[in-house]
């Protein structure tokens, strides 16, 4: 299995209107946080693409750029690139270049994203949800397969045998398709052949079991080897020392986090007995001590037989330096920690 970190970059709205003090602060953070997943041997490193204040990045690629060339050897990918509301050719070729900054370390993860503020924002009909996403993958899919290109879509301009540059270092980038559970994704996934990213953000895990048992079977009925599928689940996390220390240290800004999304989309406020209910044994937030984090990516893991586990670790407000712990005790800790139960499993098989 791959282990990585997924950030939205979360960030205090600036305090000054036009100013960036607080986005300036948060992408040095940032930069920190980067250069020590790769030090700790971390496989992945993942940066959301968001259009709204209470994020510091919105463009995946120019962040990822500058980590290539402070980074040695981890895999650098967006999460997501929101492709609806993208041109596909500016994608591939900002992430090709990443690619040849990295030394072929760039990856994309596709998807129609969580919020929907880059819609207006770049001109883009709701109504066109689900086409334009589904014409731009198909896009984006072309120019990684092929040097020249031609393709004729609804929402986008044709193109005629044009040449698309530069191409990346790997022989072609690796796509994921990113998804929240919806058994369209999981079909879609399968049928082009793509990797699957899942995130759990809240409930049971175990209710996604039918979602990649889905992908699975559709992958199996288009003939393809399903033990050769690459899928990969996404929680909030946060590690620490003692468990009640933990959980106490992430909650408010977990809780502020929450509700100030839940607003928008009319959930009820966070309380601390829905936040330890989410943190028991068998459900998606992973907060709390080595053991219980490590107990519950093992737990998902025989779910679902991932490839790839993302913890998304600077979920809120979280101090820099509690951030910095938490993905210190994920890849000095709990990474190999799985690492060991997993060989230890197969062992015995």
């Amino acid at each position: 299995m791959e282990f990585g970190l997924i950030t939205f970059a979360d960030m205090e709205p600036e305090i000054l209107p036009g100013k960036g003090i607080h986005g300036e602060q948060r992408m040095r953070d940032l930069m920190e946080e980067i250069k020590l997943a790769d030090q700790l041997g971390l496989d992945v490193f993942a940066v959301g693409e968001h259009h709204r204040p209470d994020y510091a990045v919105s463009s995946p690629a120019v962040v990822l750029g500058a980590a290539a060339v402070v980074t040695k050897n981890i895999k650098l990918a967006s999460a997501v690139t929101v492709l609806s509301s993208d041109d596909p050719v500016r994608v591939f070729q900002d992430f090709a270049t990443i690619d040849l900054l990295s030394g072929g370390r760039a990856e994309i993860m596709a998807g129609r994203g969580s919020f929907i503020e880059s819609f207006p924002l770049f001109g883009y009909d709701l109504n066109d949800y689900d086409t334009l996403f589904t014409e731009k993958l198909d896009l984006l899919l072309k120019l990684n397969e092929t040097e020249k290109v031609s393709w004729k879509g609804k929402h986008r301009a044709s193109i005629s045998n044009l040449g698309v540059y530069p191409r990346p270092y790997q022989t072609s980038l690796p796509i994921w398709l990113a998804a929240g559970g919806t058994p369209a994704s999981a079909v879609r996934a399968a049928t082009l052949n793509l990797p699957l990213m899942l995130a759990i953000i809240g409930g049971m895990p175990e209710q996604f079991v039918r979602f990649i048992n889905l992908y699975k079977e559709t992958a199996r009925q288009q003939g393809k080897d399903i033990d050769q599928l690459q899928i990969g689940i996404n929680n909030h996390f946060y590690v620490g020392d003692d468990s009640q220390k933990a959980a106490d240290e992430f909650y408010p800004y977990y809780a502020a986090t929450m509700n100030r999304v839940g607003r928008d989309r009319g959930w009820p406020p966070l309380s601390r007995q829905q936040y330890e209910y989410s943190r028991s044994p068998k459900a998606a937030l992973m907060v709390g001590s080595v053991a219980e984090v490590t107990d519950k990516i093992l737990y998902e893991y025989s779910l679902f037989g991932n490839t790839r586990f993302l913890a998304q670790a600077s979920v809120g407000h979280v101090p820099h330096h509690k951030i910095m712990r938490s993905i210190e005790l994920f890849g000095d800790k709990v990474v190999p920690a799985v690492k060991k139960a997993l060989m230890d499993t197969q062992r015995l098989s």
